[in-house]
């Protein structure tokens, strides 16, 4: 049996590991893993892919699958009895190597922002982590169409393109996952709270069209164990359901 599985970019290689361990524990059982930013996925879903498991970096694109949820635009391909927030993130500010621009903390970005002295990558409106990054520089007052006209902002798909433009210095500075900048070994300057752009949540669920969907539950479940959860602590992820 294959699993087709959907799911956020920033969990591409925890989550082939644990495939790998599943795989390894129930013989027959192989993965189709599509990592990308949780907007396209969401949309691939909507357009009738094969999709038997969905983990979304973001409660939006969920909710819009969510068929426990009224009024939602694509509402009812969710399974909505097996959603849980599995994991939680960080969205932190990353400088690449040296850090030219002396970039130390996200008050003194916008400070540098609003003069318009600094380069800073972020996602695009409709991945998870651009979203996340609209609500720091709101909440620091910060007009982003303004910032994007005068040449601030650089813009990335996902998170990998945005931690890959840091890393390779072609911006001052980056917003990207704890476990992104980890997983690259990008320097963190600060960490944003909770208060700045709400918590970073990775649900998961089933698909109600799933092809598999009694193999996607029991996944589910294996995401939720002491194996899974070890694997996700390692790669940074504070784990929010454990069975």
């Amino acid at each position: 049996m294959e699993l087709i599985v959907f799911a956020a970019a920033s969990l591409t290689e925890t989550l082939t590991a644990i495939g790998e361990t599943y795989s390894a524990e129930n013989p027959g059982v192989t993965f189709r893993f599509n990592f990308d930013s949780s907007g396209t996925l969401k949309t691939q879903i909507q357009e009738g892919a094969d999709c038997d498991l969905f983990i979304s970096a973001g409660q939006k694109q969920m909710d819009q699958l969510d068929g426990g949820l009224d009024g939602q635009e694509g509402a009812g391909m969710v399974d909505h009895a097996t959603r849980v927030d599995l994991l939680q993130n960080k969205v932190v500010l990353c400088v690449p190597k040296g850090n030219p621009k002396g970039v130390k903390s996200f008050d003194g970005l916008a400070k540098a922002l609003a003069a318009h002295k600094v380069l800073m990558a972020m996602g695009n409106a409709d991945v998870p982590v651009g979203q996340y990054t609209q609500r720091i520089l709101a909440h620091y007052g910060l007009d982003e169409a303004a910032l994007a006209q005068a040449g601030c902002i650089s813009y990335g798909s996902n998170v990998r393109e945005v931690a890959a433009q840091v890393c390779e210095a072609s911006v001052d500075c980056g917003m990207v996952y704890a476990t992104d900048a980890k997983a690259e070994s990008l320097a963190q300057v600060d960490a944003a709270t909770d208060a700045m752009c709400g918590r970073v949540a990775y649900p998961v669920a089933a698909l109600k069209a799933a092809p598999e969907h009694a193999l996607a539950v029991e996944f589910v479940d294996f995401l939720q164990t002491g194996a899974a959860a070890g694997r996700f602590e390692d790669a940074g992820f504070t784990v929010l359901a454990k069975a």
